[in-house]
């Protein structure tokens, strides 16, 4: 068990953690939060060195993936660097990196409900104003889960907030920040049901970013 009392905020600076080996050769990863050694709920940054496959799996209640560097592969396509990815409950696939990639990876975290096949080229797709100055791209939503990457210019202040079902960011660039600290590119956070924070950065910052989907009876 890693990160699994759902009440309590976790902060990772990911580049700071070492990479442990999986099961398969050339696939290393940081656990961010897991349940059992390989099953069951689990975030993690995952590198697949050059050449790497792991053997053909199912996902039980889902996987997630944000393609952080290189190109990820399986048998349906080729994933570059910015690509989002979900698979749905029960699917299952056999991937690979010709070239090497880093990831960020979530599984069986969804509803047995959300089946849909998400595969969105972020680099690709536009963004949406947001508030104040801050720019958004929806990447999924179901029931309160929702998933989008956010733009945030030099300077911004967003409002103090509350997340009902909570909130997990990764900062992809920049540097996010609020009154409990500052959070470099690399930097996990998951914040609880009801948690509250004052967001600010002073560069340019870019998140991906999820709420409304943490345990809501743990408090």
């Amino acid at each position: 068990m890693l990160n699994m009392d759902f009440s309590k905020k976790v902060v990772v600076r990911t580049t700071e953690e070492e990479w442990v080996p999986s099961p398969a050769g050339g696939v290393l990863r940081k656990p961010l939060a897991r349940e059992e050694a390989e099953r069951g709920h689990a975030t993690s940054v995952v590198r697949y060195e050059p050449g790497a496959s792991f053997k053909r799996h199912e996902h039980p209640l889902g996987e997630e993936i944000l393609v952080l560097e290189g190109v990820f592969s399986d048998e349906a396509g080729d994933y570059p660097a910015g690509t989002y990815l979900r698979n749905p409950p029960g699917s299952g696939h056999a991937p690979f990196s010709k070239e090497g990639c880093t990831l960020l990876v979530k599984l069986h975290q969804f509803d047995e409900r959300d089946q849909s096949t998400v595969r969105i080229d972020t680099r690709n797709t536009p963004w949406l104003p947001g508030i104040g100055g801050l720019e958004v791209m929806p990447l999924h939503e179901f029931e309160h889960e929702h998933v989008a990457l956010v733009k945030w210019p030099a300077k911004e202040i967003f409002q103090p907030h509350r997340h009902f079902g909570g909130e997990e960011i990764f900062v992809l660039s920049g540097e996010f920040c609020d009154e409990h600290g500052r959070y470099p590119a690399g930097t996990w956070i998951r914040s609880p049901h009801m948690s509250q924070h004052h967001p600010f950065v002073d560069a340019e910052t870019v998140i991906w970013v999820k709420t409304g989907h943490l345990p809501i009876e743990a408090h």
